[in-house]
């Protein structure tokens, strides 16, 4: 999945709610019902920054199973793919000193490999989901004098499938998806998901001893990749247009080597600085591609050529067939601002230029 697919729509967006902030309130809901018999509907609850929305409802039952919960969540104008998802949260009471128990219901994935903040064999809910329910519980239980004691199970029907779209295979979290959230919010086009998963890859690779990740801004110049390097999945970074999501992250969480790998337009912004590489929030400069390509030769007519194409597939297709190694450049000049970017992180850093056929154009390294 490419983060160009998304187009930011015109105005004020409208911000939503993590999958986690659901099943909290999902969660205080069936508890409640489970206790008193009766359901809040809507219900709030307070999020880590002291914000406190309301969610309505949209199933409840209790019967000798237990108490359930369900609500459809409103990821407001972000482009996520479990907006519209259901978040069903099932309570039961548990011997006194077992705790809050988490168990992941349908659609809710297991985590299998190590490097993640949950430990393998665990259900796929992150710390601070955990900690936001765990904390309704003990309210909800010191009101009625009650030990918090309780299982609870989080499903999100339909999941396995959505999960297809998220890099949770590649993590080693199998069976659905997670349940995500630190502040509780989603703000539409942050890519918070995104940038979160380029991290928990980064750490299942470190935890896994991989001495390369291969980091792509799509499955063409990934596939170019690693047919060079034959790795595993848990090896390669879905990078998409965050260049600056992985090399930062990579400062204080550091791979022996890195392969960069991208399309010409992609690695000329980042050959330019930019550290997003998304169409609407970084350009191709034109006049800065041109002086690069009279540094190479002084064929003026072509200088005049390149100022006015309309893109940089125009001006790599000009250099081509003009015998010029504009990738080269363009490669040497985008691992300057990766090394900037790592400052002094122990990171060999390879850059690599694919064409969209996936032949590779340039290979260039600090080795």
């Amino acid at each position: 999945m490419a983060s160009d697919d998304y187009d930011k729509p015109e105005g004020k967006l409208q911000r939503g709610w993590t999958t986690g902030a659901c099943a909290t309130a999902a969660t205080k809901a069936a508890l409640t019902a489970l206790i008193t018999g009766e359901f809040p509907d809507p219900v709030a609850i307070v999020l880590p920054k002291g914000e406190a929305p309301h969610f309505p409802l949209c199933y409840e039952a209790v019967n000798d199973a237990g108490a359930f919960a369900g609500i459809v969540k409103d990821a407001g104008d972000d482009p996520d793919v479990t907006h519209g998802a259901t978040i069903i949260s099932h309570v039961i009471p548990l011997e006194p000193g077992s705790g809050v128990v988490f168990k992941a219901g349908d659609g809710v994935g297991m985590v299998t490999k190590a490097g993640l903040p949950i430990a393998p064999g665990e259900p796929a809910i992150n710390p601070v989901p955990r900690q936001m329910m765990r904390d309704v519980i003990g309210e909800i239980c010191a009101q009625h004098m009650l030990p918090p004691d309780i299982q609870v199970t989080i499903s999100i029907p339909g999941g396995d499938k959505i999960a297809e779209q998220t890099w949770n295979p590649r993590l080693g979290i199998v069976g659905g998806l997670s349940v995500l959230g630190t502040t509780g919010v989603v703000h539409p086009f942050s890519c918070s998901a995104w940038i979160h998963s380029i991290h928990r890859g980064i750490d299942v690779a470190r935890a896994a001893g991989f001495d390369r990740v291969i980091a792509a801004t799509g499955s063409t110049s990934e596939s170019a990749a690693q047919a060079v390097y034959d790795l595993p999945e848990t090896a390669l970074l879905d990078m998409g247009d965050f260049a600056g999501g992985v090399l930062k992250y990579l400062r204080n969480h550091p791979v022996p080597n890195l392969t960069l790998a991208g399309g010409f337009a992609k690695m000329v912004k980042l050959a330019q600085g930019a550290l997003d590489l998304h169409s609407g929030r970084s350009q191709v400069d034109f006049e800065w591609l041109a002086t690069e390509v009279e540094k190479l030769t002084g064929n003026q007519s072509l200088n005049e050529r390149i100022l006015n194409a309309n893109t940089a597939a125009e001006v790599l297709e000009l250099s081509l067939e003009n015998h010029l190694d504009l990738p080269g450049s363009i490669a040497r000049k985008a691992l300057a601002t990766t090394n900037k970017t790592l400052r002094d992180a122990p990171v060999t850093v390879e850059v690599m230029i694919v064409d969209r056929g996936g032949k590779i154009l340039s290979r260039i390294s600090d080795e």
